[in-house]
């Protein structure tokens, strides 16, 4: 197959590219890479020597694309199907990479070091650095809800980029800092990329590895209520 896909289910980064592949139907062999096993780590790092998920192979093309927003952007022109998920108009295209930048930096990257943090071992752990990234969350979960408006999607009425980088941020995040009673624009926001075919198909493939989420909360895969 021309497109192989290396990545791990419970992966949020991976989480975020294979959500546009499923909205648009694009065809790939999906490589679960296992870095408990050396056979596999060893084969990724020959792909990928920063060995860091998810990785796009494009055989047709002899092109290795990393970084989960430049594949995004490489499917959207390379592969495209009938969601575009950066628009062509100018205007609307940095508004949709502000959001995805926004999600990465602001939600996603505080989620992964309160994560990884509770991965340490006793006496190497960062109290206070999780304290300022639990404080980083709230923070931008403010400013979404403030900004969100009548909005169906987070730059607009077109699901785009921004909404993929958000659903598995927000997943994740939600069960270390919950979205708050009061920020209705943004459960109710949450809620609808939860409903999202391709988004429910991502969790659901994902969930059978939530055991494996080293917090006690787990991801809840229902939305909730505004």
């Amino acid at each position: 197959m021309a497109l192989k896909l290396y990545f791990h289910p419970l992966a949020s980064f991976c989480h975020k590219v294979l959500i546009p592949l499923y909205e648009n139907g694009t065809s790939f062999e999906p490589v679960v890479v296992d870095f408990g096993n050396p056979d596999s780590a060893a084969a990724f790092k020959a792909i990928w020597p920063m060995a860091k998920m998810p990785v796009l192979v494009d055989e047709e093309r002899g092109a290795t694309v990393a970084e989960s927003t430049i594949v995004i952007e490489y499917l959207d022109t390379f592969h495209p199907g009938p969601v575009r998920f950066v628009p062509a108009d100018a205007d609307a295209a940095w508004r949709v990479r502000f959001w995805d930048r926004f999600f990465d930096f602001y939600v996603h990257e505080p989620m992964q070091g309160i994560v990884a943090d509770e991965l340490r071992p006793q006496g190497k752990r960062d109290p206070f650095g999780v304290e300022q990234a639990r404080a980083q969350l709230a923070k931008a979960y403010a400013v979404l809800e403030s900004d969100l408006g009548d909005r169906t999607w987070i730059a607009g009425e077109d699901f785009s980029l921004g909404d993929c980088a958000a659903a598995p941020a927000l997943m994740y995040g939600h069960t270390l800092v919950p979205i708050g009673q009061d920020q209705k624009r943004l459960r109710a926001y949450y809620g609808r990329l939860l409903m999202r075919p391709s988004i429910a198909r991502v969790f659901g493939e994902a969930q059978p590895y939530f055991h494996m989420y080293p917090l006690p909360d787990k991801p809840v895969l229902t939305p909730p209520s505004v």
